[in-house]
């Protein structure tokens, strides 16, 4: 290594499977942000700021001191073998670093619950055969192509009237119209109606997943997901918020970053089917209010502080290109309406899939995750609030949480001498889903090893099982129970993890209560619960029932929807008649808050009993 500059550090990164990367940045930046300013790919899910322990590096050459935090993620041995906390690891001097791989494509659902539509989609192919001009007839070709169209009305992009001309002309006056709406978007030479794409894009804060749907039949042509890569700027859309606020340059950062990645799974599907880009000619995006603000690079930051403003609650007239997608050049988008700040596009489009406003019975919908939203549906009323469930369920806030990909704990199982892992791929057990979170801690409160309080036994206590004494350690000052004995070391659940668990649920439970509440119903009244997203995918049912993350109705009331965000994306390309319906939604449904409510934390406190 040369020796360090002045105020400039050399960065040499190797990360996992990639080939070497070599930066300059001011001498004092983080390898955290020296990668993330790169395009290098950072594990984070707290934004930097040094709380969730994941953005792990090794410092091959060079030195970087031991930060006061690094003890608390690593060992010993590992301290002495250069591992560091990236968003703590100051480059001082130059530098050559190992990155661990980043899971890019967690385990998600792509599918999900939705209803058959009528297919009338937005995008309408026409083929027409146009009379040849002559000195009797010297209409212009617009006018004849609206002759011949005479059925409809459409404005004209003048990319669209470029090309008439030549395609009349290159296939005899055969043409294909593509109108989007009342617009014409390209008019292309012969007879093209069997090709016409669009993209479904469901836009969340963890995972990206796209949809390429063929408009002629209506069926899916092929999908594929993503991680966020927004994800090293923060867990949660809080975080996220709050890096825009400190660093005016985050806002383009975190744009840019939304755009590779619609755009990436774009290019993706297409090459899966066999689709060129341009034969895409719409696309539909559902996302929460902040993820959809990100990527069309409006300021977030009203909706982080009261009184929780957002810049719009439709966005009518934007095309693709906006959005970062490369498609047909006339390309349109729709993206959902939102119902407020914290209940936002996804939401709007998952009731839709699931038939909120379409049903008598009473249902609750429920999206957990790091901002959990509910939806009930109480005879001809709808109700929504949002709940801040916090980051454990993303394994943000768990000692050993990581995300559901190869090497997570997605089950548990503890009898009264053993325990029994579900992990993802069938290999070493790596950390903890937060599927898994759940299933451990419903099993440890069946088994008596938690009590109604959230606390953990001890191996001295009265009652506990001498097949699981052993797993019940205290390791530093706090309470832990062995998962599994590892090679290197062992994944515990600390009784800090169960008491973010337990944070987690009270918050949900208390915001279909009050929901409940407002309609003056009882969760006895409740005939289903529709639990979205890909966490609801492989969360248990009897385990969230047990811990009362949702109503204790009966199992089988109680229905995975799976990506109902996706599936209302894809419903609106394929009928205007569903978007009608999603835009109907917002004058339906009355939103709750719940952070002006002055008995929430009494009634918060009330839940956070298991």
């Amino acid at each position: 290594m040369t020796e360090p500059g002045p105020d400039r550090a050399r960065i040499r990164f190797h990360p996992d499977g990639s080939a070497p990367r070599e930066v300059r940045v001011p001498a004092g930046t983080t390898l955290f942000d020296a990668a993330s300013w790169n395009g290098i790919a950072v594990d984070s899910t707290c934004g930097g700021h040094g709380t969730c322990k994941k953005c792990l590096m090794r410092v091959i050459e060079g030195d970087v001191p031991v930060s006061r935090v690094d003890p608390r993620a690593f060992t010993p041995e590992q301290l002495r073998a250069g591992w560091r906390l990236a968003c703590r690891a100051a480059a001082e001097q130059d530098l050559v670093v190992e990155v661990p791989p980043l899971v890019t494509r967690p385990k998600a659902a792509t599918v999900g619950v939705g209803r058959q539509v009528v297919l009338r989609p937005a995008v309408q192919k026409r083929c027409v055969t146009l009379p040849e001009p002559s000195l009797a007839d010297q209409r212009s070709d617009l006018e004849r192509l609206r002759a011949a169209l005479d059925d409809l009305e459409f404005s004209a992009d003048l990319r669209a009237v470029r090309n008439l001309s030549r395609a009349m002309r290159a296939a005899d006056g055969v043409v294909t119209a593509v109108i989007v709406d009342d617009v014409l978007v390209d008019v292309e030479p012969g007879d093209t109606g069997a090709r016409c794409y669009a993209l479904a894009f469901d836009l969340g804060t963890t995972t990206v997943v796209a949809t390429l749907l063929d408009l002629v039949t209506g069926t899916p042509a092929a999908v594929a997901s993503v991680l966020n890569p927004q994800q090293p700027h923060g867990a949660d859309v809080i975080t996220r918020i709050s890096a825009t606020m400190m660093d005016p340059s985050a806002l383009d950062r975190l744009t840019a970053l939304a755009h590779s990645a619609l755009d990436g799974l774009a290019g993706e599907v297409c090459a899966e089917a066999g689709v060129d880009r341009r034969e895409v000619y719409e696309i539909a995006l559902a996302g929460n209010a902040t993820m959809v603000h990100l990527a069309l690079g409006l300021d977030p930051e009203p909706l982080g502080v009261a009184p929780f403003v957002m810049a719009g609650r439709e966005f009518p007239g934007l095309t693709a290109r906006d959005l970062g997608v490369q498609v047909h050049p006339g390309a349109r988008a729709y993206v959902f309406p939102a119902l407020g700040a914290y209940v936002g596009g996804d939401v709007v489009a998952g009731a839709l899939a699931s038939g909120m406003d379409r049903d008598r019975r009473i249902r609750l919908f429920i999206d957990i995750g790091t901002n959990c939203e509910i939806v009930l549906a109480a005879g001809d009323r709808l109700l929504a609030t949002a709940a801040p469930a916090g980051p454990a369920f993303e394994g943000a806030a768990i000692r050993c949480g990581m995300r559901a990909a190869p090497g997570a704990i997605e089950g548990v199982k503890i009898s009264e001498d053993d325990v029994l892992l579900d992990v993802i791929g069938d290999v070493e057990p790596l950390g903890l889903a937060g599927s898994g979170l759940v299933d451990a801690v419903a099993a440890l409160v069946s088994t008596g090893l938690v009590d109604a309080s959230g606390r953990l036994a001890t191996a001295d206590d009265p009652g506990v099982p001498p097949g699981l004494a052993a797993r019940l350690r205290t390791v530093g000052e706090e309470r832990a129970f062995v998962l599994h004995a590892g090679p290197q070391h062992d994944l515990c659940l600390f009784q800090r993890d169960i008491r973010e668990l337990q944070f987690a649920k009270a918050a949900i439970a208390t915001g279909w209560s009050l929901l409940l509440e407002e309609a003056g119903l009882t969760q006895d009244d409740v005939a289903q619960v529709v639990l979205a997203g890909s966490f609801g995918s492989y969360l248990s049912a009897s385990a969230a029932v047990r811990i009362g993350l949702v109503p204790g109705v009966s199992l089988l009331r109680i229905v995975s929807a799976g990506n109902v965000a996706g599936e209302g994306a894809k419903m609106a390309l394929l009928s205007v008649r569903e978007r009608a319906a999603a835009r109907a939604l917002l004058e339906e449904v009355r939103y709750v808050e719940l952070s002006d409510r002055p008995d929430f934390n009494d009634r918060f406190v009330d839940r956070l009993a298991f």
